[in-house]
């Protein structure tokens, strides 16, 4: 389905070749793994790596992505996401600035309040209002990034300071209606997360929209995660998808997600309808027809998170040259 674009929409990407707006998600076991696979995405021709983090046993993304800076020249390094409440907006002030000192324009630090069972039942710390914690936050973060200072005195963050200024995007995480509400307000991008399609375009987008007609401002892009397999083997793609999305189904924030999107999955049940509707699997004209029509139907750019099968290995060589063979 076609979508009319918001002629406001000037800061969006949708005029940008499409190469440009397709980025890897870089799936790896440890730090250097991570490191050397964004080396090797550079040099396949790649544009963008995006980096992703979990709960205490995951490799802190804007780490892996300082190291990558030093060993890449050219491709751009985006987090998504960086957890926010283990971490002081001053702190992750700081970090960004050491990465774009190395990487100058490269470093897309997307940024979100996480899950209540991570923060609360891994980090022990206290969740509460993530959306009103996530706009304090951002508050704080541009006035350090962007103006040089800030003096800020809120529910959440009491802080005077002042920084190095550099123009680090600022995106972050959505889920819900309200979060890309607010990411239109206030990111420079909303990053989803195994959201289906229609979901994004009929829900997210206008949300996002809306957002930006309020403030005045230009809508923000959307970059959609998109799970993609390169195989023709439907039963083990099914298969190794609902292994994917199994975590995600144990999620309250995103269990609701997926009853607004008309996939409910409750006791197990719905996974097949689920990982049929968010993976996109088949040959390498399949896929790329299908990155193709994603873009075309309103998505301003795509994450792509590959689901290993039989051979990790070959299908991520293959991968990395059918994306950096697309114009």
């Amino acid at each position: 389905m076609q979508r009319e674009r918001d002629p406001r929409q000037t800061q969006a990407t949708t005029h940008l070749p499409m190469h440009e707006r397709i980025g890897l998600s870089i799936v790896a076991a440890d730090a250097a793994d991570a490191v050397n696979r964004i080396v090797e995405a550079e040099r396949a021709g790649l544009r963008q790596v995006w980096l992703s983090q979990g709960g205490s046993g995951g490799t802190d993304n804007l780490t892996i992505a300082a190291m990558a800076a030093a060993r890449t020249t050219q491709i751009r390094l985006g987090t998504a996401i960086v957890p926010i409440y283990p971490r002081h907006p001053l702190v992750m002030a700081q970090q960004a600035l050491a990465i774009h000192d190395i990487a100058p324009g490269r470093l897309r630090l997307g940024i979100g309040p996480s899950h209540r069972p991570i923060i609360e039942g891994i980090y022990g710390l206290s969740q509460t209002s993530p959306l009103a914690y996530l706009r304090e936050y951002v508050t704080v973060l541009r006035g350090l990034l962007g103006e040089g200072k800030i003096d800020y005195h809120g529910t959440f963050f009491n802080i005077t300071a002042t920084s190095r200024t550099a123009p680090i995007p600022l995106l972050f995480s959505a889920l819900g209606p309200k979060a890309f509400l607010l990411a239109g307000e206030i990111s420079d991008g909303a990053l989803s997360w195994v959201c289906p399609v229609p979901y994004l375009l009929n829900q997210a987008l206008p949300a996002l929209r809306a957002g930006a007609q309020a403030k005045p401002r230009p809508a923000s892009p959307l970059v959609a995660h998109v799970l993609v397999a390169l195989n023709t083997d439907e039963a083990t793609v099914q298969a190794q998808a609902r292994q994917f999305l199994l975590h995600y189904s144990k999620l309250p924030f995103y269990v609701h997600m997926f009853e607004e999107a008309g996939l409910p999955v409750a006791d197990g049940l719905g996974m097949d309808a689920l990982a049929k509707a968010l993976v996109i699997s088949g040959d390498e004209a399949t896929l790329r027809g299908r990155l193709a029509d994603l873009l075309a139907d309103g998505l301003d750019e795509l994450m792509v998170h590959p689901l290993p099968l039989t051979n990790e290995g070959k299908e991520r060589e293959q991968l990395l040259q059918l994306l950096a063979a697309i114009e």
